[in-house]
């Protein structure tokens, strides 16, 4: 019954009771009536007499209270028992992740190949566009090829001229292999004619002058000096070109050297055909293998100087360079497996191996390394790259740039066989 209500309203012999719990006793017309507040006080009303006695107010009328005490301690056994979960809670993450070792240091890396041309020349036609996937061999661009077809063709008829020339140098060797030592036969014979008329010059001599002026003539005696003079000459002559047929191994090695000669020209001549012919290839520019194009600041009509980048070509083997503290290298190797979370795309989930540990931290080889031997040192904790090979979860449809925050976690416990399966326990122990 509320604690406002209207006493005039009441009928006579009735009590109300107000929400103060007091017996309110009315005046005239409402004698015997009275009010009990909550309190448990009788208030008469109009001309009666209030009389003060407890009051025997129902069980139903009586609001419900909880206990003072129960009150106090219903917040503490909540907050123990958030203490108690949160305790069991971080006893279990702890156990689960003792053996893993993770670092938010880490990103996606690989290999981008810088493409430039290996000759100067302008770009006559372009093959390719940004981000595009290209394949080993497919053309990029092409330079203006005239001026390097002209040096083939330059190179070609240096060729023919030293061709030519050593087939001519060839074709004498050969020859004189077979005339020289003929001609020193022919000497040779003509010698020992020389030899003999020169004998008959001087028999005839001799008895011309040894018989008395009436058995001869003097035509017979001048013929006889004649043809001894004749014979010597022809001696002396016979004696000369047995002296230079002689030389038939001397004169023979001449035209042999002079066929090496001309084949080495011949040589040099094919080298610079070749040069040229591989000069002239390198006005198209191919892919040297499979990757994306990236980085492209080439179009067509650019002049480009020989070496001068053009783009870049990332391959598509990637794999996880991760910066962990010098700390968590104790009980880091090479083949344990790892779990690989990428921030770009939270459903992917890679797996893959440590592959290496660098040789060195990262500061040791910046630009400009710390100088440690002057001045105050403070310690600071240095990272080491770790290189972490991708096994499993790559989507061909989902790219991976280079560059990519990861979120590498290395079970220490587990190790990889050939990068595909996981293989026995390694020698660090786990942390008990």
């Amino acid at each position: 019954m509320s604690g406002s209500s209207d006493q005039s309203g009441a009928p006579a012999g009735h009590t109300i009771v107000n929400s103060g719990g007091s017996q309110v006793i009315p005046a005239s017309g409402y004698a015997g009536n009275t009010t009990v507040n909550a309190g448990g006080t009788q208030i008469v009303s109009g001309g009666g007499q209030a009389e003060q006695k407890p009051e025997q107010k129902p069980e139903a009328q009586k609001p419900a209270a909880p206990p003072p005490k129960r009150r106090k301690i219903l917040p503490r056994v909540i907050f123990l028992l958030v203490i108690i979960v949160v305790a069991i809670a971080a006893v279990f993450y702890w156990w689960s992740n003792r053996n893993l070792i993770d670092t938010d240091d880490a990103f996606t890396d690989g290999r981008a190949i810088t493409i430039a041309p290996r000759v100067s020349g302008q770009v006559v036609k372009l093959f390719v566009n940004d981000n595009e996937l290209l394949k080993k061999g497919q053309p990029i661009i092409q330079l203006d090829p005239r001026d390097f077809q002209a040096a083939v063709d330059k190179a070609e008829g240096q060729l023919e001229q030293d061709q030519g020339q050593l087939n001519a140098a060839q074709i004498a060797y050969d020859k004189a292999k077979v005339t020289y030592p003929a001609d020193l036969l022919q000497a040779q014979g003509n010698l020992e004619v020389a030899q003999a008329n020169l004998l008959n010059a001087q028999r005839d001599y001799r008895r011309q002058h040894a018989v008395s002026a009436a058995a001869t003539t003097q035509q017979q005696v001048d013929q006889a000096t004649a043809g001894l003079g004749q014979g010597e000459g022809q001696l002396k002559q016979a004696q000369g070109q047995l002296q230079t047929a002689q030389l038939v191994q001397e004169n023979i090695d001449t035209a042999a050297a002079q066929v090496k000669q001309l084949q080495g020209l011949v040589h040099n001549a094919q080298a610079s055909l070749d040069q040229a012919k591989l000069n002239l290839s390198y006005t198209t520019v191919r892919a040297p293998q499979d990757g994306w194009v990236t980085q492209r600041n080439v179009e067509a009509g650019y002049y480009l100087s020989a070496g001068q980048s053009i783009m870049s070509l990332v391959v598509p083997e990637v794999w996880i360079t991760a910066n962990f503290k010098e700390t968590q290298l104790a009980r880091m190797l090479p083949g344990q497996a790892v779990d690989i979370v990428v921030d770009a795309y939270p459903g992917l989930h890679l797996t893959g191996h440590v592959d290496s540990v660098q040789m060195g931290s990262g500061s040791r080889f910046s630009a400009f390394p710390a100088e440690n031997a002057t001045g105050n040192f403070v310690k600071i904790v240095q990272r080491v790259p770790v290189k972490i090979i991708i096994d499993h979860g790559l989507n061909p449809k989902i790219p991976l740039p280079l560059g990519l925050s990861v979120e590498p976690s290395v079970d220490v416990t587990k190790t990889v066989t050939d990068g595909n399966a996981p293989g026995v326990e390694n020698e660090v122990p786990p942390n008990q």
